[in-house]
């Protein structure tokens, strides 16, 4: 049984890694200022999320692709209520975004994905487009400052334009959870495919965290200079 069990999450994983890498190809991406990717070590990874999230697979082949590294991805917890999600994603290199799990993930020196958004960017409103839902988001840098490791930006361009929303889909939004941030609008892409924009990536320098004791008001003030580095790279990736 064990040995199935291997089997089928390597070849889940595999099935994974081409559907990415025909993902990037179908969408042309490219990833800007990959130097900035260290090779080795523990680093956060912090950026926008797109519509239903679609775009990570691509991100996480590009990332690997750059630094010969797997990066893992700290998922929004509610999909670890899902019976089959929460089997999967761990397969995927997703983990349940509690502290103890990102704590851990830093410790062995991997490179950790972050989006300080979640579930509010990947089911944002059209209005919402290429916004940072940050006001609420603290944990990211909390553990940057515990931990000592220096958080990357990123921005992703053209990942939300992958699906557009039709008329009327306000009344047709499925319901996750009671919870207001799981609320999933319905999109359409190209038939059953997404929209064949060209997705990029742009990565910034690193920024290093403010100490372990620091007030409330540095951590804010240090993610609100993050922020502003994912907007900037957000025009970057744009006029690209």
């Amino acid at each position: 049984m064990e040995t199935l069990f291997r089997t089928t999450r390597r070849a889940v994983f595999r099935l994974a890694e081409v559907g990415a890498a025909l993902s990037a190809l179908y969408h042309r991406a490219r990833l800007l200022d990959a130097e900035h990717l260290p090779t080795k070590g523990p680093v956060l990874l912090v950026g926008n999320h797109g519509v239903w999230g679609y775009e990570t697979p691509v991100f996480f082949h590009l990332v690997h692709q750059a630094t010969g590294r797997y990066p893992l991805g700290l998922a929004e917890r509610g999909f670890f209520r899902i019976p089959l999600i929460r089997t999967v994603l761990p397969w995927l290199g997703g983990v349940e975004g509690t502290r103890d799990n990102a704590l851990a993930a830093l410790g062995e020196g991997n490179l950790v994905v972050c989006y300080p958004g979640g579930a509010w960017e990947t089911f944002k409103r059209p209005q919402g487009r290429y916004t940072l839902r940050w006001e609420r988001a603290l944990g990211f840098v909390r553990l940057a400052a515990r931990t000592g490791v220096p958080i990357v930006p990123f921005a992703g361009f053209g990942v939300d334009d992958t699906f557009v929303y039709p008329p009327g889909e306000e009344r047709l939004c499925l319901r996750l959870s009671s919870e207001e941030k799981y609320r999933m609008p319905l999109v359409v892409g190209l038939g059953p495919l997404p929209l064949p924009v060209r997705i990029t990536f742009a990565v910034g320098e690193p920024h290093e965290p403010p100490p372990a004791d620091a007030p409330e008001s540095r951590l804010s003030a240090f993610r609100d200079r993050v922020a502003a580095s994912v907007r900037r790279l957000l025009l970057r990736a744009c006029h690209a």
